[in-house]
């Protein structure tokens, strides 16, 4: 089994930045170690959960929702089996719960893999961003 546990969320002012990390442990039965996709989601209150980016960790990506691209940038450290997104010029509407998650999958799964196409879930880190 997959465990990811976020760190990193927090406030901060409109503008500002802030870097969010998913750290990976444990591993799924029969599937080579590196040949999974990992991504980010976030949920707004009363809204559904949006996917934000994601990357396959053999070489693949990254991929960002319009709404991020070129404000966000995820990365993956193998080595480390740690995820990571940094936010830049943070919007108020970029206010949610961050969840890191995992599958393991084709790079071409990944380009597409929405939430229900993920099995491993993190429990989920509050960013707020203020005026």
């Amino acid at each position: 089994q997959v465990q990811l546990v976020e760190s990193g969320g927090g406030s901060v002012q409109a503008g500002g930045s802030l870097r969010l990390s998913c750290a990976a442990s444990g591993y799924a039965g029969g599937y080579a170690p590196n040949s999974y996709c990992m991504g980010w989601f976030r949920q707004a209150p009363g809204k559904g959960r949006e996917r934000v980016a994601a990357i396959y960790v053999d070489g693949g990506g990254p991929y960002y929702a319009d709404s991020v691209k070129d404000r966000f940038t995820i990365s993956h450290d193998n080595a480390k089996r740690l995820l990571s997104l940094q936010m830049t010029s943070v919007k108020l509407e970029d206010t949610a719960v961050y969840y890191c998650a995992a599958e393991p999958s084709s790079r071409r799964y990944c380009t597409r893999a929405e939430e229900g196409d993920f099995s491993y879930w993190g429990q989920g880190t509050q960013v707020t961003v203020s005026s």
